[in-house]
């Protein structure tokens, strides 16, 4: 319905707490907007390891207290998953639960390992049979097959043997195991509460539950939890973090920390800087929300004009609706958006969003503005134009879908009828981002607006998008 790119997925866990299952669920309420297809919990009470799982938001799939008796113990992971095509299925709900020789384990993942079909075929051809079509269960088969003693060291060994974005949390009946990726591609932070640790994709997490936030887990680092505390290792070979620049414009919410920086002040930042490059003369500022908003209020103050809420936003609107069979224009935006005309009426608007990819909603939301009476209409993009696929953990459409890539901006600004269209550059998105002496660091991956992947993948057609399990 709106034209955005979407987040795979969000992982949460915790060790050494009474209420272990009850904080994951909270945890994964925190973490909703990573995913809405699916959830799950795993709990681990010292021998055993129980799961639930289900489709739908976290308040859909956990809607009974009962439910939390049936997940004892004082270790509990946690899942809440985006849908991609093809791939809606109950099989596939993480976090992944398993017996092998070695006992019982766990794992939630978010990210996206490139390699992880060719690892499959090699697998299949020797006998290993899947039950989902999840690259996560890649590295079950992997882990079950190491003769390596310890488990630090079998899961090392599995992440070894592939390649991509993973911020990921294994439990076993006694411990519990959070690993980012040597590239840092997805957030992953470590907190505490009472005596327990905590891990979680946000940080806003912790905030919930009121867990104090010690650090972010470093890129290629290994957190290894069990009775007798943390322990961390750097099992990787040293790789120059890429961390994904794409969660501060829109996937982290706006009140988590995540790369060293806040979100909020980023995404106001890169509004200040917006303003910066693509002045104009106006009566107000308004935001598509709810990403647009700070961004919006950056350049609202950057440039003087008054920011104001012009465009109201349906905050219960479900997956799917029936549309009434006499046509009603931009309906699917209209049911979610909707402009206050009294802002709107005879003004020159700037209308701030964080990206535009196929620039099918921008153009229904300008034509809205214009029916409610604007003068002039200014689109600003707080990003730089996105032309390129991401293979590490975001669902995007392939590259001859993404309208920058074939067209100019002015081309744009005339297909979604604005007045002008600026995007922020993307050195302008890196010095907000705080990335010290800007593009030329590189230490933020961008490769959906520059195309400079850092990890390879296998040769795709040009038109062709990863497949995202």
């Amino acid at each position: 319905m709106f034209d955005k790119f979407q987040d795979e997925c969000g992982v949460f866990g915790i060790f050494g707490h009474p209420e272990a299952a009850n904080l994951t669920y909270l945890g994964l309420y925190a973490l909703q907007h990573r995913g809405q297809e699916s959830c799950g919990i795993v709990s681990a009470d010292g021998q055993n390891l129980r799961a639930y799982r289900g489709m739908g938001l976290v308040s859909d799939v956990f809607r009974r207290d009962s439910i939390f008796d049936e997940l004892p113990g004082r270790n509990a992971i946690g899942h809440v998953r985006y849908s991609t095509a093809g791939s809606s299925d109950l099989k596939n709900v993480q976090p992944i639960m398993v017996d092998y020789a070695r006992g019982s384990i766990a794992v939630a993942h978010n990210g996206n390992l490139v390699n992880a079909q060719d690892i499959r075929n090699g697998l299949e051809h020797t006998g290993s049979i899947f039950s989902t079509t999840s690259d996560t269960e890649v590295l079950i088969h992997l882990l079950a097959k190491s003769q390596s003693d310890s488990l630090a060291d079998r899961i090392a060994e599995s992440l070894m043997a592939v390649k991509g974005a993973y911020s990921i949390v294994f439990l076993t009946e006694t411990r519990m195991v959070a690993v980012r990726d040597p590239n840092g591609f997805r957030p992953l932070a470590l907190g505490k509460l009472n005596e327990g640790f905590v891990v979680a994709s946000e940080t806003c997490a912790f905030d919930l539950i009121e867990a104090e936030f010690i650090r972010e887990i470093e890129p290629g680092e290994m957190i290894v939890i069990d009775k007798h505390g943390m322990k961390s290792y750097k099992p990787f070979k040293e790789t120059k973090p890429s961390p994904c620049i794409f969660e501060f414009i829109y996937f982290a919410r706006p009140d988590s920390t995540i790369f060293g920086e806040q979100v909020y002040k980023v995404r106001k930042e890169l509004g200040r800087q917006l303003a910066r490059e693509h002045k104009v003369e106006a009566d107000v500022v308004i935001a598509v929300p709810d990403s647009g908003v700070p961004a919006s209020i950056g350049y609202a103050e950057e440039s003087g004009i008054p920011f104001e809420l012009g465009l109201i936003r349906n905050h219960y609107v479900g997956r799917t609706f029936i549309e009434p069979q006499q046509s009603i224009r931009h309906f699917g935006v209209k049911i979610k958006l909707n402009p206050v005309r009294e802002v709107i009426e005879g003004k020159r608007v700037v209308v701030v969003d964080d990206s535009l990819v196929r620039g099918t909603t921008a153009r229904k939301i300008v034509k809205m503005i214009r029916n409610a009476g604007a003068r002039e209409v200014h689109v600003r993009i707080s990003s730089p134009p996105t032309s390129f696929p991401c293979y590490y953990g975001i669902d995007t459409p392939s590259r001859k879908e993404l309208i920058s890539s074939s067209h100019t901006i002015e081309e744009i600004s005339r297909y979604i009828t604005s007045d002008t269209l600026g995007y922020l550059s993307r050195e302008g998105m890196l010095a907000a981002a705080g990335a010290p002496g800007g593009v030329a660091t590189g230490c933020y991956c961008d490769a959906c607006f520059s195309g400079d992947y850092p990890v390879k993948f296998p040769r795709l057609k040009a038109d062709s998008q990863l497949g995202l399990f």
